[in-house]
């Protein structure tokens, strides 16, 4: 008899009672799934909510207040720590450095990482292209504060690798991160260095999925080189190309770690040569724990998350006409 017979012996008057037995059973196994799934996900969740959610809450909590953390004192001050910052010009040169910053980290960086993902995709098939995965992503396994202090003895003025490659090219040598002009610069060029290896990685993932049919197709119709690039493959990695300028973009804005150490660290000079380094995040850092303005970094900081969540529905604006999703 199929399943969905009724039983030949039961009275009529039984069926309805089985149903609804059966969407009871039903309804209860779908809600202990559902509580057993919440309650696998809620440590993690815990952990965001603790260490994430929590702190960034008290963060735009104390930015409305004077908070004095070693007399457990606050006082509120409404806007008053915004006013402090719009008139303060540290802070408007903080925001045109980071802006300079990712302006040119970022461009560079995924350009750079799009030219080497061709061509590793290129000689994946060849001996030793492993290896030359594995040597353009270790850069970024590093950490960056050892390879930090290795890039500041490159960029020595005087005994540093980087202007002996200039002596030897017979070019004028430069001051590097002792110079007000070039200090950026050189962090920019050790930012590269450092985060290229895994934005190649993410575009080789993304031209690995590239359907076969399509470029095949497109070499017989005579799409080849720049024009089957251009045509074929950049619109079909549009989606991994917007992530990896999201990520790029969003990580930029937030960079500290080897501006602080490149540029003197705990040495005193961080963010120097006359301010010429000093991006939003360091100068967030260094009002908090070395001036003691809580309130005020806490100000500062919730004007970098709107600057970056703009900077985010700007690209997430201009990705919903431009990216192709398959």
């Amino acid at each position: 008899m199929m399943d969905g017979d009724l039983s030949a012996g039961a009275p009529r008057g039984t069926a309805r009672p089985n149903i609804l037995s059966r969407l009871g059973r039903l309804q209860h196994y779908a809600l202990t799934e559902t509580l057993v799934g919440y309650g696998l996900i809620l440590p993690s969740l815990l952990v965001f909510l603790v260490f994430y959610y929590g702190p960034a809450i008290f963060l735009l909590y104390i930015s409305f207040f004077h908070w004095n953390i070693f007399a457990n004192r606050s006082t509120f001050v409404g806007i008053h720590n915004f006013l402090v910052l719009a008139n303060q010009p540290l802070f408007w040169q903080s925001l045109l450095n980071t802006g300079y910053y990712v302006l040119l980290v970022v461009p560079v960086t995924t350009l750079l990482a799009l030219g080497l993902a061709l061509l590793l995709r290129e000689a994946r098939n060849i001996r030793g292209g492993g290896l030359s995965q594995a040597l353009v992503f270790l850069p970024h396994v590093t950490p960056v504060v050892a390879t930090s202090i290795i890039w500041a003895w490159i960029f020595d003025p005087n005994f540093g690798l980087a202007n002996a490659v200039l002596r030897w090219l017979h070019l004028p040598q430069i001051g590097w991160l002792a110079s007000a002009h070039w200090a950026l610069p050189s962090v920019m060029i050790y930012t590269v260095w450092h985060s290229v290896g895994l934005y190649t990685v993410l575009f080789l993932a993304g031209l690995s999925t590239l359907p076969k049919q399509v470029l095949e197709a497109a070499q017989m119709d005579g799409a080849r080189g720049w024009l089957a690039f251009r045509r074929i493959v950049l619109p079909l990695i549009s989606p991994i190309t917007f992530f990896v300028i999201l990520l790029a973009t969003i990580t930029t804005m937030q960079t500290f770690s080897q501006i602080y150490t490149l540029t003197g660290g705990p040495h005193g000079g961080a963010g120097g040569p006359a301010f010429s380094t000093t991006t939003d995040s360091l100068l967030i850092y260094q009002t908090a724990f070395l001036y003691l303005h809580f309130s005020l970094a806490s100000a500062m900081s919730f004007v970098l998350f709107v600057l970056i969540l703009a900077v985010t529905l700007v690209q997430k604006f201009i990705a919903d006409r431009m990216v192709f999703y398959r």
